[in-house]
């Protein structure tokens, strides 16, 4: 064989060998890089998700102060329909309590009223209801009772309604009317109706006014409801 053809198989076969070796090293820097870039896409991936997640967390808080702000404005305005609703029963109370002048007026139409109907001698006007032939008026239920009457719930007149029927002086209480058939005592106080402490009782045959500063006397009484 020449010299030159050997040289040039002998080239031949070297190539034939870098070829292949260059080309897997071409090929390794490829593959790397296509395995980096999946990596890269994930690491921009989470922060994507990451700006997903802060968007949720701020609805929320969001709608959590809307809720707390919503309760507030409730319990602000229960507040206020409820100190509206006071300020009217405190007007209501006002308006339904008599003018110190209307109590002056009230006081001396009692004192008129009163005054015409005191004894000359209790003892020999006073009757009882078996005097009187027993009680026939209304009678005030028992559970009524034990609540509003009997000595431990004493009132005193002049706070309330007195007007005249039938010649006899009649005045209201807790629901009732109450008209005084029998005169008064001469010796009690004058403005007795004013600042004696009164009760009423049922005494087996009918009801009486009691007078605690003369406890020893009654006054027959007639109850009614209109």
């Amino acid at each position: 064989m020449k010299p030159v053809g050997l040289i040039s198989v002998v080239v031949l076969l070297i190539l034939g060998t870098v070829g292949p070796t260059y080309a897997q090293q071409e090929q390794q820097p490829e593959k790397q890089e296509q395995k980096a870039k999946p990596q890269k896409q994930e690491q921009q991936a989470k922060p994507e998700k990451q700006q997903e997640a802060k968007p949720q967390k701020h609805e929320q808080q969001q709608a959590k102060g809307e809720q707390e702000q919503q309760q507030k404005q409730q319990d602000k305005s229960a507040k206020q329909e409820q100190q509206q609703q006071e300020k009217g029963q405190q007007k209501q109370q006002q308006a339904n309590q008599p003018s110190q002048k209307e109590q002056h007026a009230q006081r001396g139409e009692q004192q008129a009223t009163w005054q015409g109907h005191r004894a000359h001698n209790w003892k020999s006007e006073h009757r009882d209801w078996q005097q009187r032939g027993g009680y026939n008026g209304y009678r005030i239920p028992e559970e009524r009772y034990r609540g509003y009457f009997g000595p431990s719930h004493a009132f005193r007149i002049y706070s309330y309604p007195v007007v005249v029927v039938g010649g006899y002086p009649r005045f209201q209480y807790e629901g009732f009317w109450f008209s005084v058939v029998d005169p008064w005592p001469e010796y009690w106080s004058d403005d007795w109706y004013d600042n004696d402490d009164v009760y009423i009782e049922y005494s087996g045959d009918g009801y009486y006014l009691y007078n605690r500063r003369y406890p020893q006397d009654r006054i027959a009484i007639i109850v009614s409801v209109d």
